[in-house]
């Protein structure tokens, strides 16, 4: 059986994570891991370890509130560097010095199973120092990468570093080709993850409903700090309807629903695709929900706030004329925008609402059948592959 060592950091790259490893046990077998990942997926796969960190531990937003997870992501690699060593057979100096630190002991070190390959999802700012940790460490130990860094959007010159210190890059983007030379797409994580569509019969009858019919869900994303900044807004818009009102909120959020503050009017919900595949519109934060709803069929408007000096910094460095995945890809493929986006001081009642009251439906139904196309299938099978083929190259 073979064990392997996952980087997990983000709740999105867990989902990930979850249909790869259901992919694997179903093609080839048993596995184990370790490294940083949800620690609910040792019970649902009956792993023999437990997470060396909970993913839980390292979830912050933007630059300001990464600053504190700084000194554990530093232990954090030194000590999966050390358990990669003690695969190998060797020591390396971050063992010695970890021999007596915290949790991570000699026993643990001398415990460790046999690593067959190391997954690093998404997370740049972890995973790319510690694959330069291992490579300085001479591990052998294959390394892949999972969900590359957006170069396209800022930082190229990571390029170059990332194809240095990795032995296989799994793109989930169809354009991420034309900047790493050694990309390979594998599909997109999403489109094993969805299950249900909507169909024309659906658009149809959007088209015929009225208000009163409706169901508008509101996704204002998974982390405290965009909760916080978005709600007030999202609870003012949600008056203005006389349609049923869906708050979806990620599951681990629900023993904490005090952060999204006063509720009433709203219906708690935290099946994203299944809220989606619901509504008749929704309005969602920008990240991977969008893209969701974009390859559901649900029309949407995407609206993000972050704190200000963050916003700053990126405007900075990000050169793209939109932030929501769904319009990105409409942007590489020569399209114009499938969504309204709104961002910082945009993100107001009076905007959302006349942004919703002019969308134009047919033609976003018309483009979601071309992101599917673009797409092609999903990634969990191929990357599964990948992962049970590396160590072989030993």
């Amino acid at each position: 059986m073979k064990t392997f060592l996952v980087c997990a950091l983000e709740p999105s790259a867990n989902l990930h994570l979850k249909e790869l490893l259901k992919a694997y046990k179903k093609e080839f077998g048993e596995f184990d891991l370790v490294g940083i990942y949800d620690e609910s997926l040792c019970e649902e796969f009956c792993l023999r370890s437990k997470p060396l960190y909970s993913s839980h531990e390292f979830s912050a937003m933007g630059f300001v509130e990464i600053l504190p997870l700084v000194f554990k992501a530093k232990k954090a690699c030194k000590e999966l560097v050390s358990l990669v060593m003690q695969s190998e057979g060797l020591k390396s100096k971050n063992a010695l010095n970890l021999e007596n630190q915290g949790s991570f002991t000699q026993e643990n070190l001398e415990q460790s199973p046999k690593i067959s390959a190391i997954l690093c999802i998404d997370s740049p700012a972890f995973n790319i120092p510690l694959a330069k940790a291992l490579k300085k460490a001479h591990s052998k130990t294959k390394r892949i990468y999972y969900i590359l860094p957006q170069v396209w959007a800022w930082k190229k010159g990571r390029i170059p570093v990332i194809e240095a210190h990795f032995d296989a890059l799994a793109s989930i983007l169809p354009f991420d080709e034309q900047f790493f030379s050694k990309s390979v797409y594998v599909g997109h994580p999403l489109l094993d993850e969805l299950k249900e569509f909507k169909d024309e019969k659906d658009f149809e009858a959007l088209l015929k409903k009225e208000e009163k019919e409706k169901l508008i869900a509101f996704l204002p994303g998974s982390r405290k700090s965009e909760i916080t900044r978005l709600m007030p807004v999202f609870r003012d818009l949600a008056s203005k309807f006389s349609a049923k009102k869906v708050l979806c909120v990620p599951p681990f959020n629900l023993n904490r629903l005090e952060i999204y503050g006063d509720l009433d009017g709203f219906e708690v919900k935290s099946n994203t695709p299944a809220v989606l595949k619901k509504a008749d519109f929704a309005f969602i934060c920008s990240g991977t929900a969008t893209l969701e709803a974009a390859l559901i069929g649900t029309p949407f408007i995407l609206a993000y706030k972050a704190k200000s000096v963050d916003f700053f910094i990126a405007k900075c460095f990000v050169k793209l004329k939109h932030i929501g995945l769904a319009n990105i890809f409409c942007d590489f493929a020569g399209k114009s925008e499938l969504n309204p986006e709104f961002l910082q001081a945009e993100v107001n009642v009076l905007n959302l609402y006349e942004a919703y009251k002019k969308f134009d439906y047919k033609e976003f139904f018309a483009k979601v059948s071309f992101l599917k196309e673009y797409l092609r299938f999903g990634s969990a099978r191929n990357l599964a592959k990948i992962l049970f083929e590396i160590d072989k190259e030993k």
